[in-house]
């Protein structure tokens, strides 16, 4: 019989990114990391024997490597945020308006030359699930996309997930059980 193994997720979205508010995505800028106080409060409500993984984004190894300064990252390219195609780099402010979409057309609506929030979720959840199944603790840097990507697989709801706020510096739980469920144990928990 195979070895039952429980599995707690914990996914940490990094710190502001450095500059001024833009869209992000794949562009790899570094973190704002200027909270020492939310660093370390963070870091300290983690259990003391994780590992560690991270996005390759310069933003989420300075946040892993502020927090963690012993614990090498493993890097898993997965995890990197939604390419949002010709929309990366921004600002915010003149971003399209994309109307009233519903929920579903949200998720799957694909940016010129990027990817949609639905393709997000399954090159993640993917890396995600080979972490649970390894058992254990697991501590991830990552981006907002890769939260609610996890949430859309606990809750069984793509388009849910994305009604889902995510901060930075924020911590979500989830605990995966011995056949494979997952449940949401908190969601966006700050210092």
């Amino acid at each position: 019989m195979p070895e039952i193994r429980h599995a707690e997720i914990i996914l940490i979205r990094h710190a502001p990114v450095a500059g001024k508010a833009r869209l992000a995505g794949r562009l790899d800028l570094p973190a704002d990391l200027s909270d020492r106080a939310g660093l370390t409060a963070l870091a300290a409500r983690l259990p003391c024997v994780a590992r560690l993984t991270s996005s390759p984004a310069r933003r989420c190894l300075m946040t892993a490597g502020a927090m963690f300064p012993a614990l090498p990252a493993r890097v898993d390219d997965r995890l990197w945020e939604q390419s949002f195609g010709d929309w990366e780099g921004i600002d915010h402010a003149a971003l399209p308006d994309l109307g009233p979409l519903s929920p579903e057309a949200l998720a799957g609506h694909c940016p010129p030359q990027g990817e949609s929030f639905r393709d997000l979720c399954l090159r993640t959840t993917a890396a995600l699930l080979d972490l649970a199944a390894e058992g254990g603790i697991h501590v991830v840097t990552a981006h907002a996309g890769t939260v609610r990507a996890a949430l859309a697989h606990a809750t069984g709801s793509i388009p849910g997930a994305l009604s889902f706020q995510v901060a930075p510096l924020s911590l979500t739980r989830f605990h995966v059980g011995s056949h494979g469920q997952w449940s949401v144990a908190e969601v966006n928990w700050q210092p």
